[in-house]
Parts: C-alpha cells; structure tokens; sequence
C-alpha cells in the first residue's frame, strides 16, 4: 500500500457526494462492494475481507474464444461499471456460478446449450436464479455481438423458468388490514421509512437514501438509484402526519435507525424481518409479505382508481409500461367491470329489436 492509503492494492474507496455521505469499498476486478457496516475500516475483519475477494477473484489464463474472454471484456466495460452496486454484485453471482465453464469455447454455445444452463441453475438454485443466469448470459452475448466478438447471441429469445402455479406470487401487493397492522405495531423509528414506501411506492434503497427534510416544499423529488428515473410525490395527510410524528435526530437522512443514525439496507431489511414474524406469529399479517410489495400495493390502488398504465409508470419512476402492467397486475378492477357491465347492458338493450320467444 501507498503511504497513508489504508486500503489493500486492487480496491477503491470513496464517499458519497450526496447525502447521507457514505463511505464505500469496492473491490476493482470484481465489482463486488465490502460492506463497511460488517466490516469496518482498518479493522482486522476488513482486511481479512479484502484477502478473501481478492483470492476469489485472482486472475486467471483468459483464453480467447472462450467464455471467460466475453465476461471478462463485459466487466472492464463502462456497460457493467455504470450499473447499479447492488446489480453488479449480482451478475457477479452469475459469474462466480459459471466459473467452472469459463473455458467453454464461443462455438459450444447455442439456444440448446442456454437453454440446458437455464434448466441446471433452476434445479441447483431454484426458478428465480436459472432465469437470471438467462438473463445474465443474454446481456453478456449482445455486449459481445454488438462488438463483433460472436456472430449472435444465443441466449436471445430464450425464456425464462416458467413459474410454478402453485406458487405464491413474488412481492404480492399488501392487503388494508396488513398495511394498517405493520404501521401500528412498527417502533417509531422504522414508521417513517415504511410511511415512505407505503405512501410513495419508493423501493427500499431509494427511500432510505432520501436527504433529510426532502419534503419540505410539500413533495418528495427523487431520482431512483436503479433507473435515474425522476419521481415527484406530493406527500399526502397520512404521509405527512407520520414524517411530522417521527422521532427527532441528527442524520442526513429523512429516515433514522434507533440510533439516529442512516439505515443501512441489511439493517433496515434485520429489522423488517424481525417485525414481519412477530406479525406472522400472531396472525395479524399473512405469509409472504415483501418490502418491495409495497410498490405493487401503490401500483394495485392506482390501477384500481382508474389510472392508465402510463400514469402509474411515471409516480413508480418506470421506464416503460409493461412495468407497471406487471405492478398493478393484481389490481381488482371490479368497479370498472361494474360500469363497462352497465354500459354493455344498454348497449344489448338498446339492439334489441323484439322479443325472443322459444320456438315450439
């Protein structure tokens, strides 16, 4: 190490240059971030972390041709730099996973041999991850064919692991009973964060990291970290009474652990976890219930009250409709069907040009 760097060769360390001004440790070959709460700078945990990434990341012989040429090329790309942490650290869950195959040449991968990757991961680690190793694969493939590395991208078209019927639906939207249950039993210094979500359909991540007294001028204005996507909140009477009701404290942040102090994500989510079970346990919530519900929650009530797909796609901060679609895919639109029901009546009403009379 350099005199008075403190951190190991091949990291790169920083701060925030918004609030709250966090430090962060990222390990450069890898992408993968150390976590600073569970391993605190210039402490013997955080150098013993850094060792590990560094061993598990060691450089191999890249052969050309091969798979690990392409993912390679793809990590050192501004394309995988400019993700998301949280994202970058998950396809490089994916690498990690097909390291024992990096040596496959180019040529062996067809839509069969995606497709039999897919169908493996699913067996080894469930649905949600041979989907994503699809997923993975078919960005790392355009990146190489937009570049003239392969021919095509074999992953393309190729779906995802079809969901199982009987299985529950990943971040369902929560019903009024268990909004109402959690606001009530949450301790105040987790209401306002769970107040923000539930009342803004913020993802986690971006309601923590929002700068104290954000909301002063009557709205919350925010890009979301996943997208940088603008979102404008009006910060509606339950919103406003729970932000005003919040215990004081000197964080940077509009939302406080107990301590006063920023939530970290896994801090928040230990907490949530906590919270959710007692609930459980007591049967006031019922299983399955997800932080990120909440953005369905929103997108189900927006849906229900009659917005279309666009205007819920701009108070989500989506790109697209589709996602949107997707969020507010559980919405009872029983009251719309009421009115389009009247409106078919009429319509068949007004047709008729006599009576029927059964035929003899």
């Amino acid at each position: 190490m350099k005199a008075g760097k403190w951190w190991p060769k091949g990291f790169r360390v920083w701060v925030d240059k918004k609030p709250p001004f966090r430090a962060r440790c990222q390990h450069r070959k890898s992408g993968v971030m150390v976590d600073l709460v569970k391993f605190p700078p210039k402490t013997a945990a955080f150098y013993a972390e850094c060792a590990r990434l560094d061993a598990a990341h060691a450089p191999d012989t890249v052969k050309p041709g091969t798979l690990a040429a392409i993912v390679e090329g793809y990590r050192g790309s501004r394309a995988f730099l400019d993700l998301a942490p949280r994202t970058r650290a998950d396809y490089q869950k994916v690498f990690d996973y097909l390291h024992p195959i990096r040596d496959t040449e180019l040529t062996r991968f067809t839509t069969p041999f995606i497709v039999k990757l897919r169908d493996r991961a699913h067996e080894k680690r469930g649905e949600r991850f041979g989907t994503y190793v699809k997923a993975v694969l078919s960005v790392v493939f355009g990146w190489a064919r937009e570049r003239g590395f392969v021919a095509d991208n074999p992953a393309k078209g190729v779906k995802g692991v079809k969901r199982r019927k009987d299985r529950p639906d990943a971040n369902r939207p929560w019903s009024d009973s268990e909004r109402d249950a959690v606001l009530s039993a949450a301790p105040p210094h987790m209401r306002p964060a769970l107040a923000v979500m539930m009342f803004t359909g913020l993802a986690p991540g971006d309601a923590l990291s929002l700068p104290r007294g954000c909301w002063q001028g009557g709205s919350i204005e925010v890009r979301r970290n996943k997208t940088g996507v603008a979102v404008s909140w009006p910060v509606i009477a339950p919103l406003k009474a729970i932000l005003d009701d919040a215990p004081a404290h000197d964080a940077l942040t509009l939302c406080a652990n107990s301590y006063g102090r920023p939530w970290t994500a896994s801090g928040f989510r230990a907490s949530w976890r906590t919270l959710r079970s007692d609930l459980e346990a007591a049967g006031r919530v019922q299983p399955h219930l997800t932080l990120y519900g909440l953005r369905h929650t929103v997108a189900t009530i927006l849906r229900e009250a009659g917005l279309d797909e666009r205007a819920i796609a701009d108070a989500l901060g989506q790109k697209t409709e589709a996602m949107a679609r997707h969020y507010a895919k559980a919405a009872n639109l029983r009251r719309k069907m009421g009115g389009v029901a009247e409106k078919f009546e009429t319509e068949v009403n007004n047709r008729r040009t006599g009576s029927v009379k059964p035929t003899a």
